[in-house]
C-alpha cells in the first residue's frame, strides 16, 4: 500500500539488525489516515464561499450599473458553487485537506491510532515488555512512538521526541519508507546512549515485517 515491496523487506532487515543488538522488540507502522476529519471539506467550503462572497462584493461594487431580476440568484449559485467545489478538492486532495488539518487535533488522533494499534496487534505480548512501536501516518505527516513498560525509566520524553524529530522532515517530503529507516538508525543511537545495546537472545517476539493499515477511511 505505502511501502514497495522492497522498501518493506529493507525495513525487516533493518529491524532486525536493530532488536539483535539492542534486545529488544520494534515493529514499524505506517497507516494511510488516523481520522474521518469530516470538518476539513467544511472548512474547505466555508473558505470557497467566503472567497466568492468576497469576489461577488468586489464585482457588484466595480459595477455598480450591473443588475437583474436573477442579480441574487446568480449571486448565492456563485458562492455556494464555489464552495461546494472547494469542499471537493479538500475530499479528493489530501494535500489541500492538510491546509485545514488542526495540528493538536491532528496530533491527538495520531497518538491514539498508535495506541490502538499496539493493542490490537498484541506488541505487549512480549517476554521483557520492551516493545517499541514505531508509527507513521501518511496524511496528517506525523510520527508516533509507543514503548512498552519495560522501557519505562530508560528512555525518557526528549529522547523519543529526538526519533520523532528525525523522522518528520522525510515524512513532510513524502517519504515513509525514508523516514522510518532514518528513525529505526536513531533509535538504535539513543538505545546505545542510554546502556541498552546488549546483545539479545535470539528471541523474537514480535514479526519484523512492517504493518500497513489504510487507517480510518
Amino acid at each position: 500500500m505505502y511501502l514497495s515491496s522492497s522498501e518493506a523487506e529493507a525495513l525487516r532487515v533493518r529491524t532486525a539488525q536493530l532488536e539483535a543488538r539492542a534486545g529488544v522488540q520494534v515493529v514499524a507502522g505506517v497507516i494511510g489516515k488516523a481520522d474521518h476529519y469530516p470538518e476539513l471539506p467544511w472548512k474547505a467550503f466555508a473558505l470557497g464561499a467566503a472567497l466568492a462572497g468576497i469576489a461577488v462584493f468586489v464585482f457588484d461594487w466595480l459595477h455598480p450599473d450591473w443588475a437583474s431580476a436573477h442579480a441574487a440568484l446568480v449571486h448565492v449559485l456563485a458562492i455556494l458553487g464555489t464552495g461546494a467545489a472547494d469542499a471537493l478538492i479538500a475530499i479528493f486532495i489530501p494535500a489541500y485537506a492538510r491546509i485545514f488539518l488542526n495540528a493538536t487535533h491532528a496530533a491527538a488522533e495520531v497518538r491514539h491510532y498508535a495506541e490502538s494499534m499496539f493493542l490490537r496487534h498484541r506488541l505487549f505480548d512480549t517476554r521483557g515488555r520492551n516493545a517499541i512501536l514505531l508509527l507513521v501516518s501518511v496524511f496528517e505527516r506525523r510520527v508516533e512512538i509507543v514503548a512498552d513498560s519495560g522501557l519505562d525509566g530508560k528512555v525518557g520524553e526528549p529522547q523519543w521526541r529526538a526519533v520523532i524529530a528525525t523522522m518528520t522532515a522525510h515524512l513532510a517530503a513524502g517519504h515513509a519508507s525514508l523516514a522510518l529507516q532514518h528513525g529505526l538508525q536513531r533509535l538504535e543511537e539513543i538505545l546505545r546512549e542510554n546502556g541498552i545495546g546488549v546483545e539479545s537472545d535470539g528471541a523474537n517476539d514480535l514479526a519484523d515485517r512492517p504493518i500497513e493499515e489504510r487507517g480510518v477511511r
